[in-house]
């Protein structure tokens, strides 16, 4: 495989981590994956969770549990760590200053447009570029729409581009009747992005690499979709069965024992779709049965918490910390594909190998099929 290469930064394993929140992608598994030769990602999600009494001062505590998990991984790796920021938090430019602050390697921001951009972001992209920025797009229209209105407000650009396709887990950026449409599939997205992002390539004079992400499971996943133009991908549901991974033992066994049945879209309090292993807390909001939300801080600005069936954030800790009773788990609509846990090292080598297999009998077939035409 090449390098994944973001501006200064060179990836010897072209796979990123998809940061999973809350609480499910923090330091742990962030730093197996630096380790590995790929990009480890922090989800930010609501992670002021992780501390007591967090109600107190849910704002003041997301900065503080954010800039601790930074700081765990870089003493655990040398390795490259990011953070996934959704747009959607109310306190979206607090968590950009503080990864930031703490020398990130990457920022990864979707669940919106990235286009009115903080001070801190722009200043640091001007002055020294040390923390890249990836938004995160379903389309090439949005990728266009983007680095146009940086281009034309900013005189900088994001670095990459993931592009997330209807596969994915957790919240996803496409309305229901998109999701198993055929000309959503990443597929067919990807070309459109490259396209998109090629006037900026030439004015800028940077490569902006595309990575692929949403449903990719395997290393032939990913050898079809670099074959596309993609430079790497985005993976994230294979890496939660990992020893390595933040989340309980009982959220992983989840993905083992389930089925291909058990995935399925639900309707999130965000008003956003979302991809989930279903569990009896899923039903009983199905049924109608309303869970008491008592809001210490609306953490997402979509969500209207008086009409909520339940508190998302509350839900998704409680199902990272092992509570499914009281939670449920997001995930890939490949989790069932899950056989039992390994570590973040027997993944990448499978994935590896996968690689290179479809690799080799693409070729295989290339030249039996050149054989075949000089024969005849």
């Amino acid at each position: 495989m090449d390098l994944l290469r973001i501006g200064d930064l060179e990836v010897r394993l072209p796979i990123i981590q998809g940061g999973m929140g809350v609480a499910v992608s923090l330091s742990g598994l962030a730093s197996a994956v630096a380790n590995e030769g790929g990009i480890g990602i922090i989800s930010s999600a609501s992670i002021g969770m992780l501390i007591p009494d967090f109600s107190k001062d849910f704002r003041g505590a997301n900065k503080t549990a954010l800039r601790e998990e930074i700081r765990k991984a870089r003493k655990k790796t040398d390795g490259i760590i990011g953070v996934n920021i959704m747009i959607a938090l109310s306190d979206y430019e607090d968590h950009l200053t503080v990864a930031i602050e703490e020398g990130a390697d990457l920022i990864i921001s979707g669940a919106g447009l990235p286009i009115h951009m903080p001070d801190s972001v722009i200043k640091d992209k001007k002055e020294n570029n040390r923390t890249k920025f990836l938004p995160i797009v379903s389309s090439g229209k949005a990728a266009g729409l983007i680095f146009r209105y940086w281009a034309g407000h900013y005189g900088v650009i994001p670095d990459a581009v993931v592009v997330e396709g209807p596969k994915a887990g957790g919240h996803l950026g496409y309305k229901k009747t998109q999701i198993e449409d055929p000309d959503f599939l990443l597929e067919r997205i990807i070309p459109t992005v490259i396209e998109a992002l090629r006037p900026f390539e030439e004015q800028f004079k940077k490569e902006i690499p595309v990575i692929a992400a949403g449903g990719i499971y395997t290393g032939a996943d990913m050898y079809r979709l670099m074959k596309l133009g993609a430079r790497g991908v985005q993976i994230a549901t294979r890496l939660v069965p990992t020893y390595e991974c933040d989340a309980a033992q009982e959220f992983k066994e989840a993905y083992v024992n389930s089925t291909q049945e058990d995935v399925v879209l639900i309707d999130s309090p965000v008003g956003l779709p979302g991809r989930a292993i279903n569990n009896k807390f899923l039903k009983d909001v199905s049924a109608g049965k309303r869970q008491p939300v008592n809001c210490p801080w609306q953490c997402l600005k979509t969500c209207d918490y008086k009409k909520a069936p339940y508190c998302i954030s509350l839900a998704l800790i409680n199902a990272a910390k092992g509570k499914l009773k009281n939670g449920f788990v997001f995930a890939g609509s490949n989790a069932y594909k899950t056989e039992k846990i390994k570590s973040v090292k027997e993944v990448f080598h499978e994935m590896i190998i996968e690689y290179e297999v479809a690799r080799l009998r693409e070729n295989s077939k290339k030249t039996e099929k050149n054989l075949v035409f000089v024969e005849g």
